[in-house]
Parts: structure tokens; C-alpha cells; sequence
């Protein structure tokens, strides 16, 4: 490749980027959750929370830092709730990676799509199944929100963090 090309393909990769890195629709994230909570008759609406945003974006630049956008959770010991999404780049048949478009209602109803595997009379998942993403989600006694997102630009994958507070998933105790 000429000098050239590789400079306008470092150039274009990172023009990409920063249309995610660290700019969250707020708006969007809350109106995703509460369309959820509002389906199970949780109609205590969810805040956005700018503190808890902040510490998942911590969570979220670590992350990516230090496990490349692998999710781990950040074992937040009971003083809120966390949920994890992940998304892999495009790949294009010629090689090229490019970071994909992800919404926030992508993100939450990819949680919510659980629902289906949620045992509410037993207050459980389906055998081999996960619902704990979904039950944070419409938590009745979850009031606020905050949400973040980090792009491994080597891979052009990301990783989403949303952390919930007061946290749910309790046990012995039904999501609404």
C-alpha cells in the first residue's frame, strides 16, 4: 500500500469513531427502559442518573482497556445493578471492519427480549435459559439509570454498560 492510503484509511476509520465514544442518548436509553416497565405495569418511570453514567463509562473504558470489549461485570457488590451488551464490527468480504450502528432501544430490548424466558409464577429463568438482564430492567424499586459505551478500535467492537440503582435481581424478591 502507498503512505497515502494508509493515512486515509487510519483517517476514515477514526472519523467513526467518536459518533459512539462517550456520547449516549440519554433520552433515548430511559424512554427504551420505561417502554419495558410499562409492558409488566411498572409504572414508576426510570431517571437518568449522569453520576451512574459516569461509573459505567469507567467500567466501560475499562473494559476496553484491559479485557478488548470482552464483557466481564464490574462486581458492583450490591450498590447497583449492572447490564452488559456487547456488538462486533462489520465485516466486509474484502477484510475491512467498520464499527456498527447500535441504538440505544437496540441495546435495552436486546435485555428485554428475555422476557420470554422469565418463570414469573416461580420467579425464575427457563431451565438453561438467562432473564436477569430483563428483570433488572423493569425492577420495580429501580428508580435511576446511566448508561455508556466503548469502541476497541482495533476491532471496531463495542461494549455497552447500563447500571441501574437502587439494583435489583434480589433474592427471593419478584421484579414487580
Amino acid at each position: 500500500m502507498k503512505p497515502e492510503t494508509i493515512t486515509l484509511l487510519c483517517t476514515a476509520a477514526l472519523a467513526v469513531i467518536p459518533a459512539y465514544a462517550g456520547e449516549i442518548d440519554a433520552a433515548a436509553f430511559v424512554a427504551a427502559h420505561n417502554k419495558w416497565r410499562a409492558k409488566v405495569g411498572v409504572t414508576e418511570k426510570l431517571s437518568y442518573s449522569p453520576a451512574l453514567a459516569a461509573t459505567a463509562q469507567a467500567w466501560a473504558d475499562n473494559l476496553k482497556r484491559t479485557g478488548h470489549c470482552r464483557m466481564r461485570h464490574s462486581k458492583p457488590d450490591g450498590q447497583y445493578g449492572e447490564n452488559l451488551y456487547w456488538a462486533s464490527a462489520l465485516a466486509w468480504s474484502d477484510g475491512r471492519k467498520e464499527l456498527q450502528k447500535v441504538s440505544p432501544e437496540q441495546v435495552v430490548d436486546s435485555w428485554g427480549s428475555e422476557e420470554a424466558d422469565y418463570d414469573y409464577a416461580n420467579n425464575r429463568c427457563l431451565p438453561g435459559k438467562m432473564c436477569g438482564h430483563y428483570t433488572q430492567v423493569v425492577w420495580r424499586t429501580t428508580t435511576a439509570v446511566g448508561c455508556a459505551v466503548a469502541v476497541c478500535e482495533d476491532t471496531q467492537e463495542q461494549v455497552w454498560v447500563c447500571q441501574y440503582r437502587p439494583a435489583g435481581n434480589l433474592v427471593n424478591s419478584k421484579p414487580y
